[in-house]
């Protein structure tokens, strides 16, 4: 099968399609707008030289590996295959890319219409207009000198943490997000990946992240608020924390255009989204060439790739029969 495929986006989902298009015997280019590929599950040094932290996606349980992501075995299998990703490549417009016979768009509704516009049905493109984000996130990443203090010491056994206090509690908070207001007391998700994986930080450190859904686009600063749930569950928690990087609504979206107001999860999961996830036609469009493969296509969020894996299938089968 001599053709040529673009894919936008190097995210897992955009990996996982190349992967699947060039195992199919597909030329495949991954353009990349960021300087790395990997999207929301890149790992940095977000607070100090030395301490690993997981920029949007951390705790996989069904991966293994050292602060190597899943994101680095993907390129690695992808170079194999014959195709690299291509950073800090941002597109514009599909128009400004001649000469593919598919292209495949790690990318939410919102940059798909921006990338394809003119491409699109205008009742496609109503339907993507109308798709719904879900709240945002304020997130923070922690260097400490000491393993979190916790009350129950079971919790220092724990990859990840829910603290909320009773079923109120973590209702009313998340009420609060949807009625599109902060409450006083923040649903915190918490994750201590050294604990499990010394190589995050220095020898005797830690790392630690915590975050909180806040209303779609808010440019709140619920540090405090985030810091005193865990300080009720863990007292002197303040006192281990060596550095922190706060990250906004914004801020997750500057860093990964996918993050509309700091949704994390690709779009609103209520039964519509979840069912039809963009559109009735998932991964297609109304362009037989154009595909969307990214979280807000089913099966969702989640560091597995499987939207990619998906889209690429049906673009394949797609191909073959045109």
């Amino acid at each position: 099968m001599n053709r040529k495929a673009c894919v936008i986006g190097a995210g897992p989902n955009g990996l996982a399609a190349a992967i699947v298009l060039a195992q199919a015997g597909l030329q495949v280019d991954v353009l990349e707008a960021e300087p790395t590929p990997g999207g929301a599950a890149r790992t940095m040094e977000l607070t100090l030289p030395g301490y690993l932290h997981d920029c949007g996606s951390a705790v996989y349980p069904l991966g293994r590996g050292r602060h190597f992501s899943h994101t680095d075995a993907l390129c690695r299998h992808l170079a194999i295959l014959g195709s690299d990703v291509k950073t800090s490549s941002r597109v514009a417009t599909l128009s400004a890319l001649p000469g593919y016979d598919l292209f495949l768009c790690d990318v939410t509704p919102r940059q798909l219409l921006k990338l394809a516009g003119k491409r699109l049905s205008d009742h496609y493109k109503h339907r993507l207009q109308s798709y719904r984000y879900g709240p945002g996130v304020f997130k923070v990443d922690y260097a400490l000198h000491a393993p979190i203090p916790w009350k129950a010491s079971d919790c220092s056994r724990a990859a990840t943490l829910h603290l909320g206090g009773s079923f109120e509690e973590i209702a009313a908070s998340e009420q609060a997000v949807r009625d599109g207001w902060h409450a006083d007391r923040q649903f915190v998700l918490l994750a201590q990946p050294s604990l499990l994986d010394p190589s995050r930080a220095p020898q005797g450190k830690h790392t630690a992240w915590a975050y909180c859904h806040v209303p779609k686009g808010s440019n709140t600063d619920v540090l405090s608020k985030l810091e005193d749930q865990i300080e009720r569950f863990a007292p002197g928690f303040r006192d281990c924390v060596v550095a922190r990087r706060v990250f906004s609504p914004a801020d997750f979206e500057t860093m990964d255009a996918n993050l509309v107001g700091g949704d994390i999860g690709g779009g609103v999961m209520d039964i519509r989204q979840f069912l039809f996830r963009p559109t009735w036609k998932h991964y297609a469009t109304s362009a037989k060439d154009i595909y969307i493969c990214s979280s807000s296509t089913p099966p969702g969020g989640g560091v597995h790739g499987m939207c990619g894996y998906h889209g690429a299938k049906m673009a394949l089968s797609r191909l073959k029969l045109s």
